[in-house]
């Protein structure tokens, strides 16, 4: 199941994209049981959450926040995963930059926001390589060119 709330400024935003990109994220991962929840939102209340976990001062494109992380969390639901959260702003701003679609920027974010969830990381040259290429066969069975090489 996938639950997308879009609070952003943005209220004609498309959520199709999101939901399948969510779908074949977990569909790739043998996780269609999965319960994901996207959040659309903008720059400040990015830059707030982004402040609060983080400890960084400014907005960012997606963070994950994941259900099942830590020991404190044995008891919960396996089947949720946990929560991604995209800036349309930052969104709109990268894709401008890529010269693609806002769906299309935003769909990627999706993947790369539910891999996390998935436990993928990029920390490390290792976790990276293999995240990313989860990452771009997943995009490219959403027929999306952005690859992150």
């Amino acid at each position: 199941m996938t639950d997308i709330t879009n609070i952003s400024s943005n209220t004609t935003f498309d959520v199709e994209k999101v939901v399948r990109a969510v779908s074949e994220t977990l569909i790739a991962h043998n996780s269609e049981d999965s319960e994901v929840s996207v959040l659309l939102t903008d720059d400040p209340h990015m830059t707030q959450l982004n402040r609060k976990y983080r400890e960084i001062d400014g907005p960012t494109d997606v963070l994950a926040f994941a259900i099942q992380e830590g020991e404190d969390n044995i008891d919960l639901n396996a089947n949720v995963l946990g929560d991604v959260v995209i800036s349309l702003e930052t969104a709109e701003r990268q894709a401008k930059e890529e010269t693609h679609s806002l769906e299309e920027e935003v769909a990627f974010l999706t993947v790369h926001g539910v891999l996390h969830l998935l436990g993928y990381d990029h920390q490390s040259q290792n976790e990276a390589c293999v995240m990313f290429e989860k990452q771009d066969i997943i995009l490219q069975r959403l027929h999306l060119k952005r690859s992150t090489k």
